[in-house]
């Protein structure tokens, strides 16, 4: 059990008998009354977000979730098979439980997969990867303008807005968390 005084942004606790992240918690401090928390909690099952006001002395159930390096085989149509790099184990994901991180998985990739109870909550690709650039304009001579962009289809199928110097069968590196490209590889 925690205060809710205590509870930082990324953790996960029990919240009404389910499992939610914390996306956001403020601390606020009126003049006049008691001070209170703001947390933005994610569910983890059905992604919703939810607002919630909570006094600081409010306990939680914080929930101890295990950090579990797995290597992503490949996606058949029972989904996307992942290895245990411990025990060679292999599992099956949905498309579902994967998400929109599918966009950047790779096969052979290193990935942290969350679990809770046994059961895999999500997984999470690293921070930066590298993707080769399948598709793109190239760009026009003279287009010189600063910071001007054109989309790119990535090889796993992403589209992402890169420089106008960046052309077809480059590789990029790539921010998972935010989508954008950050520099040539």
């Amino acid at each position: 059990m925690i205060k809710a005084g205590q509870v930082r942004q990324g953790a996960v606790i029990l919240f009404n008998g389910q499992l939610h992240e914390v996306v956001e918690a403020r601390h606020n401090k009126p003049g006049k009354g008691g001070a209170f928390i703001k947390a933005k909690l994610r569910n983890l099952t059905t992604g919703a977000i939810m607002s919630e006001t909570m006094r600081p002395e409010d306990t939680l159930e914080q929930a101890f979730i295990e950090n579990k390096q797995m290597q992503y085989l490949y996606k058949d149509d029972m989904g996307f098979c992942l290895m245990d790099e411990a025990n060679y184990e292999q599992i099956h994901l949905s498309e579902e439980k994967i998400g929109e991180k599918a966009e950047y998985l790779k096969e052979g990739m290193s990935v942290t997969a969350k679990i809770y109870d046994g059961k895999v909550l999500s997984v999470d690709p690293p921070i930066h990867v590298i993707l080769e650039v399948v598709h793109t304009e190239p760009g026009m001579k003279g287009d010189t303008v600063s910071g001007a962009t054109k989309p790119a289809t990535l090889e796993t199928g992403k589209i992402v807005k890169v420089p106008l110097f960046v052309e077809q069968h480059q590789k990029i590196k790539v921010d998972t968390r935010t989508g954008e490209y950050i520099e040539r590889a």
